[in-house]
């Protein structure tokens, strides 16, 4: 299956533009799944901004964006602010798929940035969930920047059965040399394909460096995108791969299942001496 991973540079707080943006790469990339960068719908550093963007899944921006998946029989990854519908003024940074039928699922951003320059803890709310979707593309699994760098999720996808996990990311030049090792970690740790879709451009003091990649199940890079200019970066997935791979080395059928109880112990006993975040332990 084909596969495009589109590293553009939104216009901030044009979400207008931004699905015109996203209506001419579906139709010049002619791929079975399109992917486009954290928060694309809106650009990332909206901040103040980013309660009055956000919409439901049924909203405007969604529903324009089910027309263009239906007319070019693709599927749509992309990032937006995310309202809740039952939680007044509650948001979400969300991953959306898109289907060629129509239909929608999210995801959630788990774990959200709030060191540095990044901000998200005074907009967004935490979600808690880690869904695995059916698509042509195989069984995928969503995270979005700051999840990478957490094993447990990869993990948790692949023994959920994922057999693509699609990051979707805004990280500025300053952090791109981490973003590197760990997507191949995660990759060659899981067996599965991992793919990077990062922004480009400027906004405020933020630049995106882009460099969106695909890596197999045995952490060889299939495709890499230009650093800091928008392109897009297409690839074919070959899923009898996975087989292989976990033939090769069998990380899913070896993962001991006992050690995560272990760690929910330690995670409780921390969060009672206030080491970390509560969350939902």
């Amino acid at each position: 299956m084909k596969m495009s991973l589109a590293q553009l540079a939104p216009e901030l707080g044009d979400k207008d533009k931004n699905i015109e943006k996203i209506a001419d790469a579906v139709k010049n990339s002619e791929s079975d799944m399109v992917v486009f960068g954290e928060l694309f719908l809106t650009g990332y550093m909206c901040r103040d901004n980013h309660p009055k963007l956000a919409e439901t899944l049924d909203g405007d921006s969604v529903n324009r964006i089910k027309k263009i998946a239906q007319e070019h029989d693709a599927h749509i990854v992309f990032g937006m602010p995310e309202r809740d519908t039952e939680v007044a003024g509650q948001i979400y940074n969300s991953s959306v798929l898109v289907y060629p039928d129509g239909r929608v699922e999210r995801y959630r951003k788990l774990h959200l940035a709030n060191f540095g320059p990044f901000e998200e803890h005074l907009y967004f709310t935490r979600g808690v969930e880690l869904p695995v979707f059916e698509t042509r593309l195989g069984k995928i699994g969503m995270l979005i920047c700051f999840d990478c760098f957490f094993p447990e999720v990869s993990k948790i996808y692949a023994l959920k059965g994922a057999d693509v996990l699609v990051c979707i990311s805004a990280s500025p030049s300053a952090t791109r040399i981490f973003f590197e090792k760990i997507i191949v970690a995660r990759a060659l740790e899981n067996t599965t394909f991992f793919t990077y879709t990062n922004l480009v451009g400027t906004e405020l003091n933020m630049v995106f460096w882009g460099g969106n990649t695909v890596i197999g199940p045995r952490g060889d890079e299939k495709a890499k995108g230009e650093y800091f200019d928008e392109g897009i970066v297409t690839c074919e997935l070959d899923l009898k791969e996975l087989n292989v791979a976990r033939e090769y080395r069998p990380t899913i059928r070896e993962t001991r299942m006992e050690l995560f109880n272990e760690l929910k112990n330690l995670l409780a006993g921390d969060v009672r001496n206030g080491l970390v975040d509560s969350g939902e332990y």
